[in-house]
């Protein structure tokens, strides 16, 4: 984007949070606002909620124009209906009622996967071994509400994103406890995602599996936050077990992804969850599992797999996309 563009609106829309930003520049974002989803009946008034607060800056004289928003859905013709939240909403019907000329819709990962040829080495921290191939596949997975995957295929001077929903893909257990785990999930799930037990639902389902097989009586449910944070700070045996396991299992759905896309650019990893294990994750059996594929260990040994840690990563990417539309716009007869 030129320096003179008008400044644009930018969203990235969780099952939990709604992140909104302007675009002022070429990634210079401002106007950072985290919203709860859950706060607002639907999007429009979340966005204009934003909108309302940006009023008081020297941005207020300024009339919007552009918008493109990642969402954590497929995106598939005019209507968008959240598989994690109620949100429902008809882009054209938004694009009308916020008067935008451009309003884009994609998948977050979708926006996300675009966001990693832009990311600086500091944005991203690299788990085990492993050398970035040039102009070869890259692939994404993340967990936070749900488990998105997406990459980018290198097609010229440009990246080309998949629309992907992987994370709906069956999980296979790699030994007798994922067996035995599995089991006591079909009861209620006749069809284990990988998404079922490597989310934030997931961290919580697998804590209280694991208490069951471990004849450990729960006096209360535990959010998959504060799962987390006892794993972390080391006060609950249960929960460093369950985000072991979170950990190693993650590693074996990145591993078949690196595989599926023969992803010599590496694998990175988003979302909001996996950022936040920090010295956990590096010690955890991530890499190990990534790795553990029999005679293919060797090839996987080579792909080099990342944590990303920049703080709104989702804004690169969908400025990026946003940036093409309109270039491609503006050289159409």
């Amino acid at each position: 984007m030129q320096a003179d563009v008008s400044p644009r609106l930018l969203a990235d829309i969780g099952g939990t949070n709604a992140r909104f930003a302007i675009e002022v520049g070429p990634q210079q974002f401002e106007q950072v606002q985290v919203f709860a989803c859950n706060a607002y009946p639907d999007l429009r008034s979340a966005i204009l909620a934003y909108l309302d607060l940006v009023q008081s800056s020297n941005l207020s004289s300024v009339r919007i124009t552009d918008a493109a928003i990642a969402i954590a859905n497929p995106v598939i013709g005019d209507i968008v209906s959240m598989t994690n939240h109620h949100w429902s909403f008809s882009i054209q019907e938004l694009k009308r009622s916020l008067q935008l000329n451009t309003l884009l819709v994609v998948n977050d990962f979708t926006a996300l996967a675009m966001a990693l040829p832009h990311l600086r080495p500091q944005e991203k921290l690299q788990i085990g071994g492993g050398t970035v191939q040039p102009a070869k596949v890259i692939g994404l997975l993340g967990a936070g509400t749900g488990l998105g995957v997406s990459g980018i295929i290198p097609c010229g001077q440009r990246w080309i994103p998949l629309c992907s929903e992987g994370g709906h893909v069956t999980y296979s257990p790699v030994d007798k406890l994922e067996t035995r785990i599995l089991e006591c999930i079909w009861r209620d799930f006749p069809h284990v995602s990988a998404e079922r037990l490597i989310s934030g639902m997931g961290i919580e389902l697998l804590y209280r599996v694991i208490a069951e097989l471990s004849d450990v009586e729960l006096n209360m449910p535990l959010t998959a936050a504060e799962i987390s944070q006892r794993a972390l700070d080391g006060s609950c045996a249960l929960s460093h077990q369950t985000m072991s396991l979170f950990c190693a299992m993650l590693g074996t759905v990145a591993g078949n992804l690196a595989m599926t896309l023969g992803a010599g650019g590496g694998i990175y990893i988003g979302g909001g969850i996996v950022p936040r294990l920090g010295e956990f994750f590096v010690q955890s059996a991530f890499r190990q599992r990534f790795e553990a594929k029999g005679r293919f260990s060797a090839f996987l040994a080579q792909i080099p797999t990342f944590v990303i840690t920049a703080q709104y990563p989702a804004f690169l990417g969908v400025s990026a996309i946003l940036d093409e539309h309109l270039r491609d716009q503006a050289h159409c007869p």
